[in-house]
C-alpha cells in the first residue's frame, strides 16, 4: 500500500484554518476540508477537527496527503496536439470525433484517457482522484482549444475565472444563411427543452429555470447561403453556440440536433462527409492559476472545416 504523502510548513496567514492551509499547501479548501474531517491534519503538533477554527501565522502544520484513488479511466497512448504545457496545466486542441470525459458509450478513447498516458507520474490528485482537471468541455464534434488543471491549486483557481466569466472564448463558426443584421448579440436562458429532453433550448423570458447565457457575433466572411462567423461567449453553457445561432435562424452547418442543412449546401456536406457541427473553438485566453500571466492561445481551423470554407466562397461576395 503506498503511503501517504506529507506536507508540512508554516501557515503564511492568520484567520480560518482552512483558509489558511489552502493558501500555504495547494490544496483546493474543498479539499482540506476533507482531510480535517478525515484526521489528515495537525497544526502545532496536534490534530485539528474544525476548519473554521482561529489559527495564526507562523503556526506549523502538517496534512497526510493519502494516495489519490484511482481513476476507472485508463491511460490510452493516444496522440494529442499541445499547445502549451506547465507543472500547472496544458491547453490541448482538441480534435472533433474525440469526447472529452468517458462517458456510457464512450467508455475510451477520450480526451481524459489520453490526458492519463500522457501526464502518468506528474499528475496530482484533483479533490482526492487521480485525474486529470477537466475545468471545462466543449462537446465532441467541435474542435478547439481547452485548458486542463495539473494542480489542485491550478484547478480551483481557473474554475474560478469560469464561474466569474473572466475567461476570453473565441469560437469559429459557419452557419445557414447570413444574419442580419451581420454582427449583434443573442442573451437568453438555457435550459432543457420542454419538447425534447435531450436538447437545449432557449427559454421564455419569464422562465426561472435554466441558465443566463450571452453570445456576442460577428460576420467574418460571406459564404453561397452560408457565413464565417466569430462568436465571442460572455458564459459558457451546455450547447450555447449551437442553441443561440438555431435561435435567430442560422443554425451551424452539419449540426445533427439543432439544424437542418439548406436544401442548396446538402450535395456539398455529402461531398465533403461534413457530419459534425461547423464549430471550432478558435482561441482561450485566462490568467494563468499560479504564476498570474496573461496567457492567449490560438488554434487555426482544422482541415474539414477549410475544406468547407474553400467549397461555399460565395462568388458574389468576392
Amino acid at each position: 500500500m503506498a503511503l501517504p504523502e506529507i506536507i508540512s510548513g508554516s501557515l503564511a496567514t492568520s484567520g480560518r484554518l482552512d483558509k489558511a492551509l489552502a493558501e500555504a499547501s495547494g490544496l483546493s479548501r474543498e479539499r482540506v476540508k476533507g482531510l480535517i474531517a478525515d484526521g489528515s491534519v495537525e497544526v502545532g503538533g496536534k490534530p485539528v477537527a474544525s476548519g473554521s477554527a482561529k489559527v495564526a501565522a507562523g503556526a506549523h502544520f502538517t496534512i497526510a496527503l493519502p494516495p489519490p484513488e484511482p481513476l476507472a479511466a485508463e491511460p490510452q497512448d493516444i496522440p494529442l496536439e499541445i499547445v502549451f504545457e506547465d507543472a500547472d496545466l496544458l491547453v490541448v486542441n482538441k480534435p472533433a470525433g474525440m469526447v472529452v470525459h468517458p462517458a456510457a458509450g464512450n467508455p475510451d478513447g477520450t480526451l481524459v484517457n489520453a490526458l492519463l498516458h500522457h501526464c502518468a507520474g506528474r499528475l496530482s490528485g484533483i479533490n482526492g482522484v487521480a485525474r486529470p482537471g477537466i475545468v471545462h468541455r466543449i462537446d465532441k464534434d467541435t474542435s478547439g482549444l481547452l485548458v486542463v488543471a495539473k494542480s489542485d491549486a491550478a484547478h480551483e483557481r481557473l474554475a474560478k475565472q469560469f464561474a466569474d466569466h473572466s475567461i476570453a472564448r473565441r469560437y469559429l463558426a459557419v452557419c445557414a444563411g447570413h444574419p442580419n443584421p451581420a454582427a449583434g448579440t443573442v442573451a437568453g436562458r438555457i435550459g432543457r427543452s420542454d419538447k425534447d429532453r435531450k436538447k437545449m433550448a432557449v427559454l421564455p423570458d419569464e422562465a426561472t429555470r435554466g441558465k443566463h447565457a450571452v453570445t456576442h457575433y460577428a460576420t467574418k466572411q460571406r459564404l453561397d447561403h452560408a457565413a464565417l462567423i466569430e462568436c465571442r461567449l460572455e458564459t459558457g453553457r451546455t450547447h450555447q453556440v449551437r442553441v443561440h445561432c438555431a435561435s435567430i435562424g442560422h443554425p451551424l452547418l452539419g449540426d445533427p440536433v439543432y439544424g437542418r442543412t439548406p436544401k442548396p449546401l446538402r450535395a456539398t456536406l455529402q461531398q465533403l462527409q461534413f457530419a459534425r457541427q461547423a464549430l471550432h473553438a478558435a482561441s482561450l485566453g485566462f490568467i494563468h492559476p499560479v504564476s498570474g500571466e496573461s496567457l492567449d492561445f490560438r488554434a487555426e481551423l482544422p482541415p474539414d472545416m477549410s475544406e468547407l470554407m474553400r467549397e461555399l466562397i460565395d462568388e458574389t461576395a468576392r
